[in-house]
């Protein structure tokens, strides 16, 4: 009798004791969750700023967001990511997460501002696995080659130009290093060449919210 008061009497101290650690977990949850949300949010506004230079907007980049998903005309075969930026309600610059392929170490990463007229205003390099030393100085830490494209749209060079010199274009390409900005260029291009083409609809689409 006394061994059956004693195993309810435990089980009823370690339902006590699980109770107190569910709600201490959920009260901790809740209290984290919109301090680790507001400083993602910063991470991301902070990541996305250098290709936006010259760029006047007054709204959060990441509270208007697309996923195009595969199958689309973008480059790569993965999900692209499109931040829509406004000020005063009205759109000033879509930004562009998109995949170049075929770089000399595989995919690369890269991240393209346009302003709504489809002047380039910044490019960054998300991801790589370029070779160091070389393929590498695509990044702005390693060199001023992303530079070259800021102010430059499509006509300015003319669609045929948008290449690096090697290939007949007009862009720089690096020194021992070919393969990768030809991959990165050729994926600009064509970004460009979407935006040109669909821009009334990418403002007009409606935010990806459920992935944001």
């Amino acid at each position: 009798m006394k061994t059956a008061q004693s195993v309810i009497k435990s089980g009823t101290t370690l339902a006590l004791i699980a109770a107190i650690c569910t709600t201490l977990v959920a009260a901790t949850y809740e209290l984290t969750t919109e301090r680790i949300a507001a400083n993602e949010k910063s991470l991301l506004e902070k990541s996305l700023q250098p290709v936006l230079a010259g760029v006047i907007y007054d709204t959060d980049i990441g509270e208007s967001r697309l996923v195009i998903a595969p199958p689309h005309d973008l480059p790569g075969s993965d999900e692209a990511l499109i931040y829509r930026v406004y000020f005063d309600e009205q759109p000033v610059a879509a930004l562009f997460a998109v995949t170049a392929r075929n770089g000399y170490s595989g995919s690369i990463r890269i991240l393209l501002g346009v302003d709504f007229d489809g002047v380039v205003t910044g490019l960054r390099i998300l991801q790589h696995r370029e070779t160091p030393g070389l393929g590498d100085k695509i990044v702005s830490a390693r060199s001023d080659w992303v530079y070259q494209f800021d102010g430059r749209s499509i006509g300015d060079p003319d669609v045929t130009a948008w290449a690096i010199r090697g290939d007949g274009g007009e862009f720089d390409q690096l020194t021992g290093a070919s393969i990768t900005p030809r991959a990165v260029v050729n994926a600009m291009r064509d970004t460009l060449i979407y935006y040109e083409a669909h821009r009334d609809e990418i403002f007009s689409l409606p935010s990806t919210e459920d992935n944001q």
